[in-house]
């Protein structure tokens, strides 16, 4: 009879993180934060361009994706500001999630009941719309989910948070097109308008997560000086110390609390996905240019790939749960740069559809694995004091240098072919695995910056 010492009572324990109401609600939340996504992207373009609308005003639709990007900016007042009525209601958090998924559910159906031909406008209005709440309401489910439990248990919460945003792709994608294609797409929009009550249904049996270490901006140590020093008055004060609190504040505790160990932090955040993001924009180029079938590449990508994500998530959760999140993060980034050179390999083979599997599968794999640790890692760094701001600005800066260096990749695969490519997108991980290595040689880790700040504060 094993004990809880034991090998497998270890891996039981580990595997037991799924069983906490916290991870199960996140499931639900994860599902309501990946229903707009595409209904705003690439199911919003099939229905443009199917009611005859030009391929150049579609193109202008693009753009309403910035919103994802710049969350940053107003997450501040998403972390600070009270809103009458929810807050007192709901709570912080629940009441601006609530707050943003009345807004979405209204703007899809919204866009459901206007004519894309006849009031484009509108549509892009709404879609709009419909963007910006659902990047609000990423940022209030990203600080409930790291408010909501321990950092031991961060890695499980996300990696049901990836399963049900993978749940909503597949029901905005397949099922939506399936709607519009045997019935309409009004009914599409009207049917994943009426989704949204998924997510509300989990804010209003979620019970608010307590957060001792959230101070009000007034008592904040920062504000309080400001209150000192400035030689404003009134309401210009005022303003002064809110921006203070909520914009300049958490800034300073990330730096404060890490010292100059935040720029080689900051550095790897940036890097970790420069490998994955560098090379996505040439992964359908590939496929197609190898020969494979829009069939195929659907059922593979789409099916079976969404399959290994989901079940790299939950590994990935489990994995963390056993062996903690710096080794995870070190072994996932380089199975990531590793499973890249698949791509290399698969365009030396040609279109066989068992290589297209077996790289997909690896690759789907890896992704979800590095996903679940990545996310636990930056939740791990966040300052409980500044949740919404500090991991709204983690999550933005993450995906810009890979954005970057993706822009060349045609001209690259163009002047020295799919091999090489591939090989030099595999490369690119190099650094982020050379900085997990150092860091982890320094013995850095979230919770020793912790215990070492509050021993300086007693």
């Amino acid at each position: 009879m094993t004990t809880d010492t034991s090998t497998g009572g270890r891996w039981s324990q580990a595997w037991a993180v799924y069983t906490r109401p916290t991870v199960l609600r996140m499931l639900l939340l994860g599902f309501s934060a990946g229903l707009p996504f595409l209904l705003v992207f690439s199911t919003l373009t099939a229905w443009l361009r199917d009611e005859g609308v030009s391929r150049t005003a579609i193109g202008f639709f693009a753009w309403i994706g910035i919103t994802y990007s710049i969350k940053v900016f107003w997450s501040p007042v998403v972390d600070r500001v009270r809103l009458p009525v929810l807050t007192r209601a709901f709570g912080q958090r629940r009441g601006w999630m609530l707050l943003a998924q009345v807004g979405i559910m209204a703007g899809l159906a919204g866009m459901a009941l206007t004519d894309p031909v006849a009031d484009l406008t509108w549509v892009a209005l709404l879609a709009l719309l419909v963007a910006f709440a659902a990047a609000t309401q990423d940022i209030t489910i990203d600080a409930f989910r790291i408010e909501s439990d321990s950092d031991e248990f961060q890695a499980a919460l996300a990696a049901t948070y990836v399963l049900g945003y993978r749940m909503a792709i597949l029901a905005t994608g397949a099922g939506a097109l399936y709607i519009a294609d045997y019935a309409s797409w009004t009914l599409a929009y009207l049917c994943m308008s009426a989704l949204t009550l998924v997510g509300i249904f989990a804010a209003l049996i979620s019970p608010e997560p307590t957060s001792p270490e959230r101070l009000d901006i007034e008592h904040d140590p920062l504000v309080q000086r400001y209150r000192e020093r400035s030689r404003l008055r009134g309401r210009l004060q005022d303003a002064g110390a809110w921006i203070a609190g909520a914009v300049v504040a958490p800034l300073v505790d990330f730096f404060r609390r890490n010292g100059w160990l935040a720029l080689p932090v900051l550095a790897l955040i940036g890097l970790f996905k420069v490998s994955d993001l560098s090379m996505a924009a040439m992964a359908n180029p590939l496929y197609l240019d190898l020969g494979f079938t829009l069939s195929e590449i659907a059922t593979v990508t789409k099916i079976f790939g969404i399959a290994m994500t989901i079940t790299g998530g939950l590994l990935g959760g489990v994995l963390v749960a056993r062996f903690g999140i710096l080794p995870m993060l070190l072994a996932s980034a380089i199975i990531v740069a590793v499973t890249n050179l698949l791509f290399a390999w698969l365009a030396t083979i040609g279109p066989q559809l068992w290589a297209l599997f077996m790289t997909i599968g690896a690759d789907n794999l890896a992704n979800g694995l590095s996903a679940t640790v990545f996310i636990a890692w930056l939740s791990s760094l966040v300052s409980r004091r500044y949740t919404a701001t500090q991991y709204a600005l983690f999550s933005s800066f993450m995906t810009l240098p890979g954005k970057l260096l993706g822009g060349p990749s045609g001209w690259i695969v163009d002047n020295a072919g799919y091999v090489f490519f591939f090989v030099y997108a595999s490369a690119l991980g190099i650094p982020a695995i050379l900085l997990i290595i150092w860091l982890m040689s320094r013995r850095y880790t979230a919770a020793a910056v912790r215990n070492h700040d509050e021993a300086a504060a007693d």
